[in-house]
């Protein structure tokens, strides 16, 4: 994570320390840009010459612009490069062009309104978390935003980047679904579309995505009353490494304390995040009582379809899956009795 850190700060300078040297450039109709030029005689690290070939780098202002370079062939987006950079340089296809959504106001925004909240999908992680009222209505999703790489990193990180990375093992995924998340696309013909996120990723590393779209927001509606959520994560190490296992979890309560609404969701057991109806049923109408989270926890256990790696074995991953399902339930219930009914 030292060399993942120190990539994420580089590129970070990269557009100050670069920008006056930048000429703008016409990409497209009506569409000026500055960063059209090469970064010639940046070091390896950077975005220029990361296995010896030119990359330019755009920097839009607006959501239009960035869809207008998008037309261009074989250009990328990206929300912090926390991903792209190194996988660009394990050996990944170089694109010729990579957009920052970074300098796009709308991307990283944070709006809270009576309905809902708005995410920029480029918001900075680390001001997420940092945001009292976000995470004080939905800590557990402030809590696996805030799992995503190091300090450092999460300067760069956000919801967007996490989610369209694909990984299996997204930490903000399962905190988004189980908080009935929705996504709001750029497309390429200038309109928007709004899917869940459980759409988005379709396996490790693809998105449901059309070329020359992105994540503009992610939209998240307000916590009705007493309800709240929680995230898990099983790692090897105490900090800073891929979850085996992730668990989100949301529900709601009653006034006398039982379950009228539960939602759960599980991270790296299978090629997308996987909701368990069956979880969710047994948490409805209990109390979170012993025995109705033993039969969420077998639920989730059932609805592993996990692999074998350095990580973790199919069998640990399986048994773990249902370990945190319990554990997060009882958090978030707790959590949703702590707020007496008073959801904001």
């Amino acid at each position: 994570m030292g060399t993942l850190s120190r990539l994420a700060r580089r590129l970070a300078d990269l557009v100050g320390a670069h920008r006056a040297a930048l000429q703008p450039a016409v990409c497209g109709p009506g569409i000026a840009k500055l960063g059209a030029t090469p970064l010639d005689g940046l070091p390896s690290v950077g975005l220029a010459r990361l296995r010896g070939t030119h990359l330019k780098y755009f920097a839009p202002s607006t959501v239009e612009e960035a869809v207008g370079l998008l037309a261009q062939p074989n250009t990328k987006v990206f929300a912090g490069a926390t991903d792209v950079i190194p996988q660009i340089r394990a050996g990944r296809p170089e694109p010729d062009a990579l957009v920052d959504l970074k300098k796009i106001d709308r991307l990283i925004a944070v709006q809270c309104t009576d309905a809902k909240w708005i995410i920029g999908a480029a918001t900075p992680t680390a001001r997420l978390t940092a945001n009292a009222e976000f995470s004080a209505e939905f800590p557990g999703l402030a809590e696996a935003a805030g799992l995503i790489g190091s300090d450092q990193v999460q300067s760069r990180s956000s919801l967007g980047g996490n989610l369209c990375n694909a990984s299996p093992a997204a930490d903000s995924v399962p905190a988004m679904i189980v908080n009935g998340a929705r996504v709001v696309i750029a497309t390429a013909n200038g309109g928007t579309r709004s899917v869940a996120v459980q759409d988005v990723p379709t396996g490790p590393g693809r998105t449901s995505l059309a070329p020359g779209e992105f994540v503009v927001e992610i939209e998240v509606d307000r916590a009705p009353a007493r309800t709240a959520d929680a995230y898990l994560r099983m790692i090897p190490r105490t900090e800073m490494d891929i979850a085996v296992v992730g668990v989100g979890v949301r529900v709601t309560l009653d006034e006398s304390g039982k379950v009228t609404d539960a939602l759960v969701a599980l991270g790296a057991v299978a090629p997308t995040v996987v909701r368990v109806p069956a979880a969710e049923a047994a948490l409805i109408g209990s109390t979170l009582d012993d025995a109705a989270l033993a039969v969420a926890a077998a639920a989730a256990s059932a609805a592993c379809n996990p692999i074998d790696d350095k990580r973790g074995t199919i069998a640990y991953r399986t048994h773990v899956a249902g370990v945190l399902t319990r554990r997060a339930a009882v958090i978030a219930g707790q959590r949703a009795a702590e707020k007496n009914g008073a959801s904001r």
